[in-house]
């Protein structure tokens, strides 16, 4: 496998909803319904500039919102036939670097109350729990983490 991760083309479309949907597909029966990743539009994604895909072929996919204040982490995605070979981890501190790359001092996410795993998961790599919040049929549990500066970033010494 490839280990670089790199800006979805629009080529990778077919791959990225399969992967989205391999990952979230599990958690259908669970929590009553499709997880919103596995309805999004990818080709609009792909297009806006907010995917970026990991692997030849694509086994991991992430959908990032550049806000003013923040990165939105809107989706990561392992296909499962790799799951549990550090792919997610890569993925994760991928997000960082592109936040600080875009000069944002955060990551917020957002995971559903059903998706158990996730709350234990996000911790462990610095994400804090915000709040708990109901949107139709949706039960989320909001994350952020605040980003340590880069080192030898900080104020300008006389």
């Amino acid at each position: 496998m490839n280990d670089s991760i790199r800006l979805a083309r629009p080529d990778d479309v077919p791959r990225v909803k399969e992967v989205t949907d391999a990952a979230y597909r599990p958690y259908i029966e669970r929590i009553g319904v499709v997880p919103a990743p596995m309805e999004a539009d990818h080709a609009a994604d792909v297009a806006a500039g907010g995917v970026f895909v990991a692997g030849d072929p694509v086994v991991g996919v992430l959908v990032l919102i550049a806000e003013p204040d923040h990165l939105f982490l809107d989706s990561i995605a392992v296909h499962p036939d790799v799951k549990g070979t550090g792919l997610g981890r890569r993925l994760l501190h991928f997000v960082d670097d592109h936040a600080r790359a875009l000069g944002l001092p955060e990551v917020r996410l957002y995971t559903n109350a059903m998706m158990w795993e996730n709350q234990k998961i996000y911790p462990r790599y610095g994400y804090e729990l915000v709040e708990r919040r109901v949107r139709g049929p949706y039960d989320r549990f909001h994350y952020r983490k605040v980003l340590a500066p880069p080192a030898g970033a900080g104020p300008d010494r006389d």
